[in-house]
């Protein structure tokens, strides 16, 4: 595993960009303390039994992670609880066994039986198919090695924190548990206001329940990987695909030259179906009867005038659009996917490890009269007899991302273009702030790309409400969220890498196998424009 600081073969200057300067002896350390933690339980995880996760716990805390800066401390860090708590399904607070594999077919090869017929799980905050038996055992399908160096983290903070808060409450610092108010319990337990608060949304009224829980058992989680390799994981994506290439072929477009675009599944069906004007009066009573607080207010405020613009009200349908159909029946659900196939748009749902879906958009049977005004100036003959397809798929996570980006290139008639968007953490910007990059830095090969961005502020200012557009900037994609600490974040943000996510790096990579007879280069720069892309 390269460290945050790639050198050279032949141990020459680092390579994040050609004159960059080494490392100090304290960031140093703490890369190599992230290494550790990540070989500890890479080779824990070969072991064919079951391991109890509390061997890890050692080299979580002395890796120091930005995410997770109280793991030494016996204060409770509710930041990283609850960022645990939002990315793993409640039955882990009492599950004994998590087994990890890339099928259902490598559990009962295993003698665990059909995951499939145990109950589902999930979490709010992570795309991840969970199943659980009902007796302590939870079966968790992964997709790629960044879903191991997200969940193994995730899981092993959750353990510290949960433990932590068992201790505090079952020594009786808390009287009638479950009836205890959240604002209440910063003075006996830590943590501040504001987190429990948090908290208590996100469990809502089980929020006591829980609490009573976390005071009557200590959490002791042992972990296995079923499998985990390399072909295992093309296996997956390669079903995944087929999928896709599944209702292509049905709808006689598998020939056509196809534009791939990995962002999410709402925002280019909004821009080109229609549907959310359409619904504008269900809408809006939806979100004044049951809709959020927060987009309440932001009902009401563009009722009172305060932004009379038609672009503001267009994303707050939108975004009421994408939270009314996350609540929707299944047979509202059926009816949405049936008007988006009508409007032009082919919904795909994914059943295998790796979910996420997909949508197949041929353009010529897009209508004019759908598209949003934003789109701009468009020919209704040219876009009548267009044969190009657009596939947008939800954003994957790491590595997965050039495993399918690898996938699509392979069986592609021909790949015309390649649109990447995303979530990233930002060291120099506000939440809302749109980033757009010119330098990529991937961790896992510890190259370094730069590329001349098809987008640049002048193409989003006049649409942004909220928030500014930022580009030139310069992107490092990590392993994971919890694999990084202050000396990793120092080295970037001296160097000037602003951004931090986990799939632009994996599909940069995926991008230069595109025109090139070798394998992505590894601990090396690469300029896109010198490439025939």
């Amino acid at each position: 595993m390269a460290t945050p600081f790639p050198r050279r073969p032949d141990g020459g200057p680092p390579l994040v960009r050609s004159t960059v300067p080494a490392p100090t002896e304290r960031e140093a350390e703490l890369a190599e303390a992230v290494e550790v933690y990540h070989r500890t339980y890479t080779t824990v995880l070969r072991s064919s039994g079951e391991t109890a996760l509390r061997v890890l716990e050692p080299s979580h805390r002395a890796m120091g992670s930005s995410l997770h800066p109280l793991a030494s401390s016996h204060e409770p860090d509710l930041g990283a609880f609850l960022y645990a708590v939002r990315r793993l399904p409640e039955a882990i607070y009492t599950a004994k066994t998590v087994l990890m594999g890339q099928s259902a077919e490598v559990f009962t090869q295993r003698g665990y039986g059909s995951v499939t017929r145990w109950a589902e799980a999930s979490a709010p905050g992570r795309r991840r198919r969970w199943h659980d038996d009902g007796q302590g055992t939870l079966a968790v399908l992964i997709a790629s090695a960044s879903d191991v160096d997200d969940l193994i983290p995730t899981m092993v903070a959750l353990q510290i924190e949960w433990n932590k808060l068992h201790a505090a409450l079952a020594a009786g610092a808390v009287d009638e548990i479950e009836s205890t108010a959240a604002g209440d319990l910063p003075a006996f337990v830590g943590g501040s206001e504001d987190d429990w608060l948090q908290l208590h949304e996100v469990w809502g009224r089980a929020f006591g329940q829980r609490l009573a829980l976390i005071a009557s058992r200590k959490m002791a989680l042992q972990v296995q990987m079923l499998g985990g390799t390399q072909v295992g994981y093309a296996r997956v994506t390669r079903r995944w695909w087929q999928q896709v290439t599944g209702v292509m072929r049905s709808e006689s477009l598998l020939q056509r030259p196809l534009y791939f675009v990995s962002s999410n599944s709402h925002s280019i069906a909004n821009l080109v179906t229609g549907l959310a004007r359409r619904q504008e009066q269900r809408l809006v009573e939806w979100v004044s009867d049951q809709g959020p607080a927060d987009l309440r207010e932001e009902l009401y405020r563009l009722r009172d005038g305060n932004n009379d613009s038609s672009a503001s009200w267009a994303n707050f349908l939108f975004y009421a659009a994408r939270l009314h159909f996350r609540a929707a029946s299944e047979t509202d659900r059926a009816r949405l996917r049936h008007d988006e196939r009508e409007a032009g748009v082919l919904s795909v749902s994914s059943r295998t490890a790796l979910d996420v879906a997909a949508q197949v958009i041929p353009l010529d049977r897009l209508s004019l009269a759908n598209l949003d005004d934003r789109i701009g100036s468009v020919d209704a003959d040219v876009l009548r007899q267009s044969n190009a397809v657009i596939v947008n798929i939800d954003y994957p996570l790491g590595l997965a991302a050039y495993n399918i980006l690898r996938e699509v290139a392979e069986t592609a008639a021909e790949l015309r273009g390649v649109y990447i968007l995303g979530k990233a953490a930002t060291l120099n910007a506000d939440v809302g702030d749109v980033m757009i990059s010119s330098v990529i830095h991937d961790e896992h090969s510890g190259s370094t790309y730069w590329l001349d961005n098809a987008f640049s502020v002048a193409d989003i200012a006049p649409y942004l409400r909220f928030g500014s557009g930022l580009d030139n900037q310069r992107t490092v994609s990590v392993k994971g969220t919890f694999l990084q600490n202050r000396g990793y974040l120092d080295f970037y943000y001296r160097e000037a890498f602003t951004v931090v996510d986990m799939a632009a790096g994996p599909y940069c990579a995926a991008v230069y196998e595109l025109t090139e007879t070798s394998r992505y280069p590894i601990g090396e720069p690469v300029n896109f424009s010198k490439l025939p892309i």
